[in-house]
């Protein structure tokens, strides 16, 4: 029995996807759920996964096509058995199909080659260096899993080369790229508002370290302050369902779940991923999630799932020490929330001057889905939220 692969939809309203490459050939054998494609969204490229076991036959597009979200683009059969005649190989992505279907072209495997083997395996991002600098790969050994190529093996092979020419024009990596295009595309077409508040950031210090010490027995990780943000912005997010919402085609989409974008950054550019059901979730599932997205991110590992679905974003730069900003919102959400780093400041404690840790938070809105009224009252319940962090993550 033949399986269909074929372009799927990994964002809402998307009516075509390009594909980027295959990591198999024709004839190659493919195991379920062993990267197949690389697929380019709005927002990263992406890993797809082969549906099946069997021999990948009968492609229909190459590199750099692009192609209409559900149409079939190949076929994984088993040994012997022809692809249906639909989708007989163009060659290219703007081609036509040939006239007759070729019989399925089974190549022999070398042991080293065998699903699991090592040769050749190299994540998306290290292919993307190795031909950004010039690297040869063929016989490089990377330090990944089983010998994998990974984007620092590349780094390192292009740093032990002669210094390349600079010219004065620079070419962006492709997340930034298309993370170019889509902020100027927002900020261009919805109408930004923002509410600022600062909040006194005493209770979530002493809820890290409170709640941190269970999330740290249960799941080794040390829960940061993203993950407190994650939980506490879902809940109350839950609470205004004008801000779990999108704008689309001219008019307002409340959405059934709550799942939290968090903006990573990573090396060329800022990748958005999502935590699902974060009203619901358990701090240490949230930490969990995030230290798996957070790596396949900076890995250029992401699945579909990691991206998309999300119905409002956090961007916390206070990492870096940034003492409050605005976002662009990712649209089609309603909302991003940008946070401060947490800082002692002057401020009135009873009356009296006293210096507290202070965050800065801002809310940027898209004024057609919410108005100034409702963003103050999500924020006001935000700031009560991160006034009693564990009153709300009971």
């Amino acid at each position: 029995m033949a399986f269909s692969v074929v372009m799927p939809a990994l964002e809402m309203a998307q009516e075509t996807g390009k594909l980027v490459a295959w990591r198999k050939k024709e004839g190659e054998s493919v195991l379920k759920g062993e990267p197949l494609l690389e697929v380019e969204t709005d927002k990263a490229v992406l890993e797809v996964e082969a549906p099946a076991d069997g021999i990948l036959a009968g492609v229909a597009v190459g590199a750099g096509a692009v192609v209409p979200v559900g149409k079939t683009i190949a076929w994984i059969v088993r040994p012997g058995e022809t692809p249906p005649s639909e989708t007989a190989p163009l060659g290219s992505g703007n081609g036509t199909a040939s006239e007759s279907v070729r019989p399925v072209p089974v190549v022999p495997e070398l042991p080293s080659e065998r699903p699991g083997g090592t040769a050749g395996r190299m994540s998306p991002k290290a292919r993307r260096l190795a031909k950004e600098h010039g690297v040869e790969t063929s016989a490089l050994r990377g330090t990944g899993p089983g010998g994998e190529i990974l984007a620092s093996d590349i780094l390192a092979a292009a740093g032990s080369r002669p210094a390349p020419v600079l010219v004065d024009v620079e070419i962006p990596g492709l997340v930034g790229r298309l993370m170019a295009e889509r902020t100027t595309q927002s900020w261009t077409t919805v109408p930004h508002f923002f509410v600022v508040r600062d909040v006194d950031a005493g209770a979530l210090l002493n809820a890290r370290e409170g709640l941190g010490a269970s999330v740290e027995r249960t799941s080794g990780l040390r829960l940061t302050y993203s993950d407190l943000l994650v939980a506490l912005v879902g809940r109350v997010l839950s609470k205004h369902p004008r801000l779990n919402a999108s704008w689309s085609a001219e008019k307002i989409q409340l959405h059934k779940h709550v799942n939290i974008g968090l903006a990573v950054a990573v090396e060329d550019g800022v990748a958005a991923v999502v935590i699902h059901n974060a009203d619901t979730a358990a701090l240490g599932d949230i930490a969990v999630q995030r230290r798996d997205l957070s790596e396949r991110a900076r890995a250029s590992r992401l699945r579909p799932a990691d991206i998309s679905g999300a119905t409002l974003t956090i961007s916390n730069l206070g990492m870096f020490h940034v003492d409050a900003f605005t976002a662009i919102i990712n649209s089609p959400q309603a909302a991003i929330l940008a946070v401060g780093s947490i800082s002692d400041r002057v401020v009135p404690v009873a009356g009296q001057p006293g210096i507290r840790p202070m965050m800065t938070i801002t809310l940027s809105c898209d004024h057609r889905v919410v108005d100034g009224a409702r963003a103050a009252s999500f924020l006001n319940d935000l700031v009560e939220a991160l006034r009693e962090p564990e009153k709300w993550l009971r």
